[in-house]
């Protein structure tokens, strides 16, 4: 019986798992609206994230308040009480001078100095969470798209459709800082971006693309999932406007790191044309992720899907892979570890030493200094990857 309880704890088994991303739980909740019900049942959440255009680096005062007033509404309730817990405690210490007698009852006990609930304690727990009442405005399906007449057509507010707390397997549906990450540099870097033909592997909401789209000529937005590839489309209809100053466009595509063709199917539809592919191979320099390294298969997929695309390229490539590291105690190592990350560096110095007569890769880090044009906290965790992909023959 021992022997089977060890066994057991061993090999544990956590069922029903889910993860929000730290983009929408810091967000405030007035900048959620549920508008809808997926195709598969899940609530769809519409949310607006604004452009800090003003931005000159990262430590711009103008930076530091607008970041100190999105979290001031975090904090606000739990400075207020602790106010007052602080001048009880000063009042306990006025009426303990007073001599202990004051604070004993009848019987000779402990006394305890209670706070009254009064008109501004309950004010100070309204505080604490804001009261949210989502509406559904309608049940969409695979190809329903809003309303003309709600689309934003604000240079300076880009939004997103997307899912809340997800199922890993339905993580794509989120969005995550890496890729906020990642829409930075590109901003930061317009001239490097502009008019090429780029490629998002693991697109998942879109808004890299979407930011990638207000300077690159074409973006392929690529993921796998009908649900998720609508809701990319859709997120890209939402947003035309910051695309159509520039002249670019984002398609959105069916591409699977587990299968080695592209998916040239008419009857889906997310397929490839055989022109698209040819433009894809004749055009494309940059290729980006982010924050698709959380499951060593997938990894292990995405870097294969990497080499053979930028084999197939006619031109050199420039891959940028942005990721976060998350740090988990394990009871393998009984220690802080983040073994996907691990994996990504094993994976990608394989990648660096490949020795085919074909292909050279150079990775190296870029410096997280530049310029921040989306209002998220960029932790240490963040990392951002470059890799120079070029033909040797």
């Amino acid at each position: 019986m021992v022997d089977v309880a060890e066994k057991e704890m061993d090999n544990p088994t956590f069922r029903s798992d889910t993860v929000l991303s730290d983009v929408h739980l810091h967000c405030p909740n007035k900048r959620h609206l549920m508008v809808r019900l997926n195709a598969v049942g899940q609530p769809v959440f519409l949310s607006y994230f604004k452009f800090l255009w003003n931005t000159e680096d990262l430590a711009s005062e103008k930076c530091v308040r607008e970041v100190a007033r999105e979290r001031e509404h975090q904090h606000r309730s739990g400075a207020e009480l602790c106010d007052k817990d602080k001048s009880n405690l000063k009042q306990a210490r006025e009426l303990n001078s007073e001599g202990v007698e004051a604070l004993l009852d009848d019987d000779g006990d402990m006394e305890v100095v209670r706070r009254p609930q009064s008109a501004s304690d309950l004010e100070a727990e309204d505080l604490l969470r804001d009261i949210v009442c989502p509406v559904i405005l309608m049940k969409g399906t695979e190809d329903t798209f809003e309303d003309e007449g709600q689309e934003c057509t604000c240079s300076d507010v880009v939004k997103i459709e997307h899912t809340m707390a997800t199922p890993l397997e339905d993580v794509g549906k989120q969005v995550w800082r890496a890729a906020f990450l990642l829409a930075d540099y590109i901003l930061f870097k317009r001239d490097l971006f502009r008019g090429c033909s780029v490629l998002e592997l693991g697109g998942g909401t879109g808004i890299t693309s979407i930011i990638m789209g207000t300077v690159a000529k074409r973006v392929y937005c690529t993921d796998v999932g009908e649900d998720l590839l609508a809701m990319c489309e859709q997120n890209v209809a939402l947003n035309k406007h910051l695309m159509e100053p520039g002249g670019g466009e984002v398609k959105v595509k069916e591409l699977d790191w587990l299968k080695e063709e592209f998916c040239t199917d008419p009857e889906a539809p997310h397929s490839w044309s055989a022109e698209e592919i040819a433009d894809l191979h004749d055009h494309c320099s940059v290729i980006i992720a982010a924050d698709v390294f959380y499951d060593d298969d997938l990894t292990d997929a995405l870097f294969r899907t990497l080499y053979r695309i930028t084999h197939n390229l006619r031109n050199s490539c420039t891959v940028y892979l942005a990721l976060e590291k998350r740090l988990n105690f394990t009871l393998r190592h009984m220690d802080v570890t983040c073994e996907a990350y691990s994996h990504f560096r094993n994976t990608l110095n394989d990648l660096e030493t490949l020795q085919d007569r074909q292909m050279k890769y150079t990775a190296e880090p870029i410096k997280l200094d530049f310029c921040q044009f989306l209002l998220y906290e960029r932790i240490e965790q963040l990392e951002l990857w470059k890799i120079m992909a070029e033909h040797l023959t």
